[in-house]
């Protein structure tokens, strides 16, 4: 089979990009693809997993050393660890940065000869990649974090902008990430392709679903305002009047003073809310198989894959009209078991307009009020939510790409 390498700019399985880096990877084995791994990690963190791969398939740049002196830049502003954000970076460390992915992806270039790229994240690794790999087909996956970060940085965003544009073909979750590639980068639409995420059937499931599940709402995201926590716990609070015994599970954590803010605030509000950290997606299941109601009030997501496996656990649903929540996920859902709460106006990609906030928080109270008081969902088909619904969908993008090379 052909040689493939995947890129990953920052810290694999601890986001949504991450997650779907060891899917893919997991899958393209059992498929017989010859494999590499290029990511971004801390100096000391462990040598990362991932997709079960051997260690000397998966490499490594290391940061917060003294060729990178600064955390791995994360494609949110918030992440789930210690990270540097691209609006702080000065004009020298990004081009250290440049520099270093350059000569440490030309090395692996020189060693592995790959017959494709496939780069996560429409950012700066992957509009660097044909100016040393100009003949390799470049398959660039754009998980919406990319598209925010060009509003954020616009003095970064039109060399990200033009040395994608070179990539062959472009992997988006949704229609609406489609038509921001179309408008934003001039993208013809025959070379964007909508994949959707997926989620792990074998370990997100309801087998190990209690009967009659203690009432109890379930959070699980990175300490953040663009993810709507601050009004989420707002809305809890005014739960309690009505629910005295509901508790608030978290699964995430956070860096940074919003973070902090945010971690202060709900360690004040135990036991009513407990925190889990940042749990792994075995452990993830297991408590979502025990919650009620799965909420993710945030501003601004591709394709919110917790909410896909929550579902596959048996959860209801609260979220937020985001393009990928009303477009992917809600069309395929019964009615009555997803509740969808309008967003605030946003000033920008992720911040809301003050004046709108008591009627979210309100509305937010009401859905997951409707939600808890609402009977057990049936079971639901999500086979097009598969990993192995999603591979088939990029497989078929490898190939052709491949094809068009011959």
């Amino acid at each position: 089979m052909p040689r493939i390498l995947h890129l990953l700019s920052q810290r694999p399985s601890l986001t949504g990009s991450g997650i779907t880096l060891d899917a893919l990877v997991r899958h393209a084995a059992t498929a017989g693809w010859e494999q590499r791994v290029l990511v971004g990690v801390p100096a000391d963190d462990p040598s990362p997993e991932v997709g079960g791969l051997d260690d000397d398939h998966i490499h490594t740049l290391r940061f917060e050393t003294p060729e990178l002196p600064f955390p791995v830049p994360g494609m949110s502003d918030v992440m789930p660890y210690r990270s540097t954000r691209w609006s702080d970076m000065r004009a020298e460390d990004l081009k250290k940065y440049r520099c270093a992915w350059t000569r440490r992806l030309r090395s692996l270039l020189d060693n592995f000869e790959p017959d494709l790229i496939h780069a996560h994240h429409l950012w700066i690794l992957g509009s660097m990649v044909k100016d040393l790999s100009p003949n390799t087909p470049v398959i660039s996956h754009c998980h919406a974090t990319g598209l925010r970060q060009m509003r954020l940085c616009p003095h970064l965003a039109k060399g990200v902008r033009e040395g994608c544009l070179r990539n062959e073909a472009f992997a988006v979750l949704h229609s609406d990430h489609a038509h921001q590639l179309q408008r934003d980068l001039k993208i013809p639409e025959g070379r964007i392709h909508v994949v959707g995420a997926g989620y792990r059937e074998d370990l997100f499931n309801r087998r190990s679903r209690p009967d009659r599940p203690a009432s109890r709402l379930l959070y699980t995201g990175k300490f953040a305002k663009a993810k709507g926590l601050p009004w989420l716990l707002d809305a809890f609070e005014k739960l309690r009047l009505d629910f005295p015994g509901l508790e608030l599970h978290v699964a995430g954590s956070g860096a940074g003073p919003e973070a902090e803010t945010l971690h202060s605030r709900m360690v004040a509000m135990a036991p009513a809310v407990v925190l889990h950290g940042q749990l792994n997606q075995v452990d993830l299941a297991a408590l979502m198989s025990k919650s009620t109601v799965c909420v993710l009030p945030s501003f601004y997501e591709g394709v919110p894959l917790v909410l896909v496996e929550a579902l596959a656990c048996g959860c209801r649903l609260v979220a937020t009209d985001l393009p990928g929540v009303v477009e992917t996920i809600a069309p395929r859902v019964p009615p009555g078991v997803i509740e969808i709460v309008p967003r605030p106006r946003l000033d920008g990609p992720d911040i809301p307009v003050a004046d709108d906030l008591p009627a979210f928080t309100q509305n937010l109270a009401t859905a997951l009020k409707r939600s808890l008081t609402a009977s057990r969902p049936d079971s639901i088909s999500l086979e097009s939510f598969t990993w192995n619904a999603v591979f088939d969908r990029v497989e078929r993008l490898w190939l052709a790409a491949l094809k068009q090379t011959m």
